[in-house]
């Protein structure tokens, strides 16, 4: 690709932010790869090593191709994102995975869209399994296609959502509608809630909407930032062509507690969208979860003091789960 760079007065027309925590691995190769794109939109580059134990800071941060901003502690990643986007000089802000591999001209198709689309508030690419063997833009790797745009949640979600009966003929439909499988990722469309993994807007909209909600500290923050775009009148395009590997799950899985937060952060986004009904709904299921997971339990463990055990943590996770803190 022929280097063609559009800035106004100095400015990047894109602004690139990554979240590093413990993942100096991951984001090195994120970096790797967006240097190894030759974008046609100007570009910055900008990391926050968000309070890692690793060698984030002496090794990410030692690159003279990004803007690094160390955090002493983890502030998750609302904040986290919130903090970058102050220092961020660009006309559009792309919210990129620390565990993804962008794809040469990926990101300027998302911008390019955006530009010639103000009915549009967002855009976001086809995510692939991160590919392997030495070719990272084969066809191989292109074809498998992560399905993980999402519908709003909506009442009807908390009751089936990771329960005993959410195939059952009557609420399957409630599960298929949620996970759009009736959308198989392939072609470009219109929909509600791309993944935050890899996630273009005009970085005006995201300062008018006051940026990410700081009390969803992990999940459902991009959930929450969509539905508001949706809220403006503004749609999100979904495109197929622009590629964006991804290590599924590979930023957030060594975060410990994350089912307890995922759990507080759901109930917090139910209340923001459906009032104090929808949360307490919400924490109405949580319980029947536990519940579902108790009989679990007694079918899996013939030894009673294993049985004890995992229902003595199944007890300390619920009731961490229905605390009203945000964070851990």
């Amino acid at each position: 690709m022929s280097e063609r760079v559009r800035s106004e007065s100095g400015k990047p027309v894109l602004s690139v932010q990554i979240l590093s925590w413990n993942t100096v691995r991951l984001t090195t190769e994120a970096l790797d790869a967006l240097a190894h794109d030759v974008p046609e939109h100007s570009r910055e580059i900008l990391v926050l090593d968000n309070g890692s134990e690793d060698e984030t800071a002496s090794i990410v941060g030692s690159r003279a191709d990004i803007r690094f901003v160390r955090s002493e502690d983890n502030t998750g990643y609302a904040r986290g994102n919130n903090l970058l986007a102050r220092h961020a000089r660009g006309e559009f802000v792309c919210f990129l995975g620390s565990d993804t591999r962008v794809h040469e001209g990926a990101l300027d198709a998302l911008v390019r869209f955006l530009e010639g689309h103000a009915e549009y508030g967002a855009a976001a690419p086809r995510l692939v399994d991160i590919a392997r063997g030495d070719d990272p833009t084969s066809e191989r790797a292109a074809s498998r296609v992560q399905r993980t745009c999402m519908r709003f949640p909506t009442i009807a979600t908390a009751l089936v959502y990771d329960m005993a009966w959410k195939r059952w003929p009557v609420l399957r439909r409630f599960d298929d509608r949620y996970h759009y499988r009736d959308f198989d990722h392939e072609h470009d469309a219109d929909v509600e809630q791309p993944p935050g993994t890899c996630l273009v807007m005009r970085r005006a909209l995201f300062e008018e909407l006051g940026g990410f909600d700081e009390e969803l500290w992990l999940f459902f923050n991009d959930v929450d930032l969509c539905k508001r775009i949706h809220d403006r009148g503004l749609r999100i395009r979904y495109l197929a062509d622009p590629i964006v590997e991804h290590h599924l799950g590979a930023s957030t899985f060594a975060f410990g507690p994350r089912l307890v937060l995922w759990a507080r952060n759901r109930r917090t986004y139910y209340l923001r969208h459906y009032g104090w009904l929808g949360a307490a709904f919400v924490g109405l299921m949580t319980r029947l979860r536990g519940v579902q997971e108790w009989f679990d339990i007694g079918r899996k463990y013939r030894d009673v003091r294993e049985r004890r055990e995992a229902r003595a943590e199944l007890r300390r996770i619920v009731r961490a789960a229905l605390s009203k803190k945000p964070t851990i």
